[in-house]
């Protein structure tokens, strides 16, 4: 799983949030930095590398818009992470000790779903 960094994560949360599939003017524009095109454009191929986002080749200018939602991100991290952990009941244990209540209870309900 890529990490992000800090402009990746911005570009990301702002296609997560959209919705909808962005050029890298939009992006730019959109973001609260003062940015030239190109950075925007070179962070876009660099989460387009991570397969983080899809280009549409078959409009100008491209457009590109997220592979999967954040959830599917987030499930995607705490997967691999899980997969280095030598004890993975440890990691869980210590999650699970650190949730609130009514976080607790999201996840009773979902196992008792099951």
């Amino acid at each position: 799983m890529a990490t992000l960094g800090d402009l990746e994560r911005s570009v990301m949360t702002l296609l997560w949030d959209g919705g909808e599939s962005l050029s890298a003017n939009e992006v730019r524009d959109r973001l609260d930095e003062d940015l030239a095109v190109t950075t925007v454009l070179t962070v876009l191929s660099r989460l387009e590398k991570k397969s983080m986002v899809a280009r549409e080749r078959s409009t100008r200018p491209h457009r590109y818009s997220a592979t999967a939602s954040r959830e599917e991100h987030t499930v995607e991290m705490l997967n691999e992470v899980l997969g280095t952990a030598s004890d993975r009941e440890a990691v869980l244990a210590r999650f699970i000790g650190g949730i609130s209540d009514a976080e607790a209870a999201a996840l009773r309900r979902m196992l008792d779903s099951e």
